[in-house]
């Protein structure tokens, strides 16, 4: 369903939390407390607006909306539960047709990551390859724990934008 900025402005808040719940991962509370900033100027503002409700989100709920997120390739996308929106994120990197050893390769990656940083790795895989994905946990997971925590925020801020924009007229 395709939205204009103006509509949503006047939409009330159950029915903006209805429509913008799933923009960030399993949690509508995002869009609870981003409904109280309206009325948004455009697009780039109701992003602004979701990015700093995040910023003021406590570490403790951040950390919930970071393990809201699925694995990459991982079980539940095997067994076909991924949101809809993640779903197709993850079919436009062709992670649903890895090969059996790129299943091996995420699988590892996805365990290995867990282990380290107690969340999984999240990438705004839209446009990009298997090849980068695996890329960029290889190269991640080297990082620090605050480093990932950052990095995954930064990175569920972009996946929100992609989600936005394609609500728009």
């Amino acid at each position: 369903m395709k939205i204009s900025v103006a509509r949503l402005n006047t939409l009330d808040q159950a029915e903006f939390v209805r429509l913008l719940g799933g923009i960030y991962e399993h949690s509508p509370w995002m869009a609870e407390r981003t409904w109280q900033a309206r009325p948004f100027a455009d697009q780039e503002a109701l992003l602004q607006a979701f990015r700093a409700a995040l910023g003021k989100a406590s570490k403790a709920e951040q950390l919930a909306l970071i393990r809201a997120h699925p694995d990459l390739a991982g079980k539940v996308a095997l067994q076909g539960e991924l949101t809809v929106e993640s779903s197709k994120e993850q079919a436009s990197a062709g992670l649903d047709q890895c090969n059996a050893e790129e299943l091996v390769r995420f699988t590892e990656l996805n365990t290995a990551y867990k282990q380290k940083f107690a969340f999984p790795f999240i990438m705004a895989v839209k446009n990009a390859t298997r090849a980068q994905i695996l890329q960029g946990f290889e190269q991640r997971i080297h990082h620090s724990s605050q480093q990932e925590f950052a990095t995954a925020l930064a990175e569920i801020n972009r996946i929100a934008g992609y989600r936005l924009s394609e609500l728009f007229e």
